[in-house]
């Protein structure tokens, strides 16, 4: 990536020859600029705010900033973009979203995610830090920059504009303003499934911002919660947990069961502990943020329930899903199974057939399907 500060030489996380997908963009080559162009330069203590490869805090490595962001796998890009680029070890302070924000704030650069709710859960936490001399500068592709992203930053922190578009990026510019009175933070977010879900029907699920579906029951885990196994103890993993309504409903069908809930996003992670705990169940569980099932003893696991996501960011692709399924064949003892909820068109089927010799449709409608791959 050629910047104002030098050429960082990037990867995604984890690596692959394979993948032709940059760890950075357009808007954040146009984030780097401005900030190399304004006047005064950047002084004072620096905060990125959803930095997803590290490519930002990279560039800027001299200003020693500090990065948020709910990614683990973004966080490890970052360590390895900085160790890949000479960077000292401490000179960049890595914060997840689960950490209480810095005490004070002078330049807030805010690379847009994709959740409004995650956006508005951490400027609502930034906020008390910023003042009003802080430079505060959003960036993101014109397709995830709107209306209603400009009226959260306007909401929370003041006076808000946006830059003229370049290479189909553009730059958010706030004028924080101390006196605004900001509203309180609605997250995490709590709702009563419905009645027709198995084990979970009526109970409590707990959402942090970011969360896939936040404000209610998604209809494909809707689905999957239905087509259920019946359970038998055993070791059971909630790979890609989200808010854990999955796993959370195996642990109350089968109180015997040890429960693995897995996922990549420490929002996530955090609102499958809720989940699970607002619930009472009396199971074992454990909860990690990581790289799918990496990690995890090989031949060690009865069953792997899944819910592959098809994009990262804004980029399609089933690197994803290929690497879940690699995995739960790995860690699945011989006659475990994998159960895989998707969209019909998106033919997990093929991929399960090639790993496992096998795939099995145990339900389907229209739109979704769930199939069961075993461990031979």
């Amino acid at each position: 990536m050629t910047t104002p500060w030098g050429e960082p030489v990037l990867s995604r996380f984890p690596e692959d020859p394979r993948d032709r997908l940059r760890a950075w963009d357009a808007s954040d080559e146009y984030l780097l600029r401005h900030l190399a162009e304004r006047q005064p330069p950047l002084s004072g203590a620096v905060v990125v705010v959803g930095d997803r490869w590290g490519a930002l805090v990279t560039a800027l490595a001299a200003h020693r900033p500090t990065q948020i962001t709910d990614s683990w796998l973004g966080q490890e890009a970052t360590r390895a973009n900085l160790a890949r680029n000479g960077v000292e070890p401490g000179t960049v302070r890595l914060l997840t979203t689960r950490d209480a924000p810095p005490e004070r704030t002078d330049v807030l650069l805010v690379r847009v995610p994709k959740s409004l709710a995650l956006l508005e859960d951490q400027l609502l936490r930034l906020a008390p830090s910023v003042h009003a001399e802080t430079v505060v500068v959003g960036t993101g592709m014109v397709k995830e920059i709107h209306t209603s992203t400009l009226k959260l930053f306007e909401r929370i922190l003041g006076p808000t504009r946006t830059s003229l578009a370049e290479k189909k990026a553009r730059l958010i510019l706030c004028t924080p303003d101390p006196s605004l009175v900001r509203p309180p933070n609605p997250w995490p977010y709590r709702y009563t499934l419905p009645g027709d879900v198995g084990p979970v029907s009526g109970r409590t699920v707990v959402n942090h911002a970011g969360v896939f579906c936040a404000d209610r029951l998604d209809i494909g885990t809707r689905f999957f919660l239905r087509h259920l196994p019946a359970g038998g103890g055993g070791r059971v993993v909630d790979l890609g947990c989200g808010n854990g309504v999955v796993g959370t409903a195996m642990a109350l069908a089968d109180p015997k069961a040890e429960v693995l809930f897995v996922d990549e996003s420490f929002q996530a992670v955090a609102s499958a502990q809720d989940t699970y705990r607002a619930n009472d169940v009396s199971g074992h569980a454990e909860f990690r943020v990581g790289d799918g099932l990496t990690g995890v003893p090989s031949g060690s696991v009865d069953l792997v329930l899944n819910n592959p996501p098809f994009h990262s960011h804004q980029a399609t692709t089933d690197a994803t899903a290929w690497r879940m399924f690699t995995g739960a064949r790995r860690t699945l003892r011989p006659g475990g199974e994998l159960w895989v909820v998707g969209n019909r068109h998106l033919g997990h089927h093929v991929k399960l057939r090639r790993l496992f010799g096998n795939s099995e449709v145990v339900a389907s409608d229209p739109k979704f399907v769930v199939l069961r791959a075993v461990r031979r």
